[in-house]
């Protein structure tokens, strides 16, 4: 089974936190309270995501993260291989590390590039903005209750 790590999955939840506040900084404390997520991880996961060019970070008091693109411009591909490195289906691919031990006699040794290149290909082609619906996954949901005497609006999960 080909799966994604779950710093990748706190990534995207990150970078749509981040994106549905429209290029402001904000500061880890203030993503780990609009995600959900505790402060060390969203702080992990941002310096992955700064590392790679995805996130620019500024200092001092009113400091934090921001997007460095749009949120249509920021592929799958370019969060997976953030978090998880490159994209390979298996140990045969181009680049690989390490040599497969019976790549001179397996049928699939010149075809795992092309595999590898699909998976590759229909990551690209989905964007941080097709993932996530930032106003939805971040916007209070408004509870009423009833009683005898008055309604009550709450903001809640």
């Amino acid at each position: 089974m080909l799966r994604l790590n779950r710093l990748t999955d706190y990534a995207i939840v990150v970078l749509g936190a981040l994106a549905y506040r429209r290029g402001d900084v904000m500061p880890t404390a203030q993503l780990a309270t609009l995600t959900g997520l505790n402060q060390p991880t969203v702080a992990k996961v941002a310096k992955l995501l700064q590392a790679e060019g995805l996130l620019e970070t500024r200092r001092g008091a009113s400091g934090g993260y921001r997007l460095l693109a749009a949120p249509q411009d920021i592929s799958l591909v370019d969060i997976v291989e953030a978090v998880e490195g490159p994209i390979a289906v298996n140990g045969c691919v181009d680049g690989a590390q390490d040599p497969c031990a019976v790549s001179n006699c397996c049928f699939m040794s010149n075809h795992w590039n092309k595999v590898n290149g699909a998976v590759r290909s229909a990551l690209e082609d989905v964007s941080l903005s097709d993932l996530v619906d930032p106003a939805a996954l971040f916007t209070p949901r408004v509870h009423t209750t009833t009683s005898s005497s008055s309604t009550d609006h709450r903001i809640g999960n």
